[in-house]
């Protein structure tokens, strides 16, 4: 088994399931979606998308692509969060809220991509 294979898929599952767990529930309801959530996601995302940086395969550039694309969507809905609570007076509306999730929802489709190219290469290693 090697290790740095297996830190490579831990870091690529966690970032989804931790965007997976931000974005899960009413995308207007600020109450189910944690500020605190949504900063474990783009750390562990910003992790994932350093360790892509070794990958020299056409597989490897479409890793890093995705996984830069859940970056830019996941600080976009950081930005948005902290723009609307302490930039501005809105808060957390219903609107915002949505706007933050949906940002995090493109993140999470990007990290789908990430683990199904994953996938994909592992099977074709074994054959």
């Amino acid at each position: 088994m090697n290790l740095e294979k297996v830190v490579f898929g831990f870091f690529i599952l966690l970032a989804l399931t931790l965007n997976f767990g931000f974005f899960i529930g009413d995308i207007d309801n600020p109450e189910h979606h944690a500020v605190y959530e949504l900063y474990a996601a783009i750390v562990v995302n910003l992790i994932a998308t350093v360790l892509k940086f070794g990958e020299r395969t056409q597989i490897g550039a479409i890793l890093l692509a995705s996984s830069l694309v859940a970056d830019l969507q996941l600080i976009a809905a950081a930005v948005l969060w902290g723009v609307a609570v302490y930039g501005t007076e809105v808060g957390l509306t219903p609107m915002v809220t949505s706007s933050i999730v949906s940002l995090s929802g493109g993140a999470l489709l990007a990290n789908l991509v990430s683990v199904a190219l994953l996938i994909i290469e592992t099977t074709k290693m074994h054959r």
